[in-house]
């Protein structure tokens, strides 16, 4: 079967920041199989058409005159059960050491995450692509070696492609930055109470039955992997 994964990031530039302005770098994952897009495309756009969404969503653009339209987003990922699904890393950056385990680099850390994210969800005999949110690197190459990694470690999947994409252009990867953003904003209580972030978080929150916070492996539908990097079981 072929499958789908967009992909965004919140704080990304964590690892390399002087002033941390938050605890967690969060990497998010939309998936979804390859026919199942015509339609998530559709009921996004009619939801854009009936709340007057003309430009591009994200969830830093989450306000209380949009709110209505965010609440029917989040209902809309619920709706397709578990052939829409969410799977998201997050990276406390202060146990991260970059000198023992990347290299000094923080790029190479970045994309050490990424495929910690997607490695552990991709199942054998299908194939994926998957689409990153445009990003600017300093090697050239990163997600090509990226693919390259995740090919080798699963051959009996298929890795057709991970490419970056204009999220411009893509409603399904603006989802994908709702759901990454509205995780970063709870671990990193980064929520007003009674704002409208808050109330979209709740709103996401509400039929898995409990703040968002780590997930155990087996979730399938929202699954958030806290992941420590100091050791233990």
């Amino acid at each position: 079967m072929n499958f789908e994964v967009y992909c965004d990031e919140a704080y990304p530039d964590l690892f390399s920041s002087s002033a941390p302005p938050a605890r967690y770098l969060v990497i998010g994952s939309l998936w979804l199989r390859s026919e199942d897009r015509v339609e998530l495309k559709a009921r996004i756009q009619s939801l854009r058409n009936t709340y007057g969404i003309g430009s591009e969503f994200k969830w830093r653009k989450v306000t209380p005159s949009k709110e209505h339209f965010y609440l029917a987003l989040a209902e809309l990922f619920y709706s397709f059960g578990e052939q829409l699904r969410f799977r998201c890393i997050a990276v406390d950056h202060t146990q991260v050491d970059l000198v023992r385990f990347h290299q000094s680099d923080q790029e190479l850390g970045f994309y050490k995450f990424y495929y910690q994210l997607l490695h552990h969800w991709i199942d054998d005999f299908n194939e994926y692509a998957v689409y990153c949110d445009l990003k600017t690197s300093r090697l050239p190459g990163r997600l090509a070696t990226l693919r390259d990694c995740l090919a080798n470690a699963n051959l009996s999947s298929s890795i057709s492609r991970v490419q970056a994409i204009d999220s411009g252009q893509s409603v399904v990867l603006q989802l994908a930055d709702v759901l990454t953003g509205a995780v970063a904003a709870r671990l990193n209580d980064r929520l007003r109470p009674g704002g409208a972030k808050a109330r979209v978080v709740t709103a996401i929150e509400g039929p898995i039955g409990h703040r968002i916070a780590h997930t155990v492996k087996a979730e399938r539908k929202f699954n958030v992997f806290v992941i420590d990097l100091r050791g233990g079981w």
